[in-house]
C-alpha cells in the first residue's frame, strides 16, 4: 500500500463553490461522516477511504476524515507540514524512527516533523488535520 489517500468525496455545502469564502457557519457531523467513510473502508481494495471536510490541496489548511480497516495504514511518507490527528473511533500506531504512539478514540496525536506511518489496529476512523508549510 501506498502513503497516498484517495479522496472518495468533498463535502461542500449546497450553493458555495469550491474554494470560496462562506460567510456563515459550516457544521458537519463528523460522526456520520466517519461510520459512512468505515463502511466504503470495508469494501475498497486499498482498505481505506477518506473525505475532505475542510479547505483543500490548493489552501493552507486541510481537514480529512481518513478511515481505515483493522490492518491496513499509511506507509511511511513525509509530513507535509503541522499535522494532528484525532482519533473518531478506533485504535491507530503513528510510528517516526523508532518511536510510536498508540491513539484511541477521543485521544489527539501530534504528527512529528518527519517521515511517519499510521498503522490502524482496529477499524478506525481519524480527523487529520493539515497545515501546509509556506
Amino acid at each position: 500500500m501506498t502513503g497516498s489517500l484517495t479522496q472518495t468525496s468533498t463535502h461542500t455545502p449546497e450553493g458555495v463553490q469550491r474554494g470560496e469564502r462562506q460567510s456563515h457557519v459550516k457544521k458537519l457531523s463528523l460522526n456520520a461522516i466517519a461510520r459512512e467513510q468505515l463502511e466504503r473502508a470495508q469494501d475498497a481494495s486499498s482498505g481505506r477511504s477518506s473525505s475532505t471536510v475542510f479547505g483543500g490541496h490548493e489552501q493552507a489548511l486541510r481537514q480529512t476524515v481518513v478511515a481505515l480497516r483493522e490492518g491496513s495504514s499509511l506507509t511511511e511518507h513525509n509530513s507535509p507540514g503541522e499535522a494532528t490527528i484525532i482519533v473518531l473511533s478506533g485504535r491507530v500506531r503513528l510510528s517516526a524512527g523508532s518511536t510510536s504512539w498508540e491513539g484511541r478514540t477521543g485521544d489527539l496525536l501530534v504528527i512529528p516533523p518527519e517521515r511517519h506511518s499510521l498503522e490502524a489496529l482496529k477499524d478506525t476512523a481519524i480527523l487529520m488535520t493539515i497545515v501546509k508549510a509556506p
